[in-house]
């Protein structure tokens, strides 16, 4: 296991998470006191297991058919749109 990409994965996630409508909705279940806090920690690590799960199965196909230049640029693509919409619709 390379702990460098294991570091940089864990932070670039980690940081993408925090206060995100996720973590909202996650908090929002936890203040319910008739809701066991165990059983929304379970619920919501499980949903965000699977959902890298499905990250990392659509990564591996994509890299079959791409190369990881034009996969990076795709990338930084995407993320300009989503911060030209996001700077459009504030």
């Amino acid at each position: 296991m390379d702990l460098k990409v294991l570091g940089t994965v864990f932070t670039a996630v980690f940081i993408a998470e925090l206060g995100d409508k996720t973590q909202l909705a996650t908090m929002l279940f936890a203040a319910d006191n008739k809701v066991s806090r165990l059983t929304v920690f379970v619920g919501a690590s499980i949903a965000l297991v699977v959902a890298s799960g499905i990250g990392v199965l659509a990564g591996t196909f994509i890299s079959q058919h791409l190369s990881e230049k034009h996969l990076n640029y795709i990338a930084g693509i995407g993320f300009i749109g989503i911060g030209l919409w996001t700077l459009y619709k504030a």
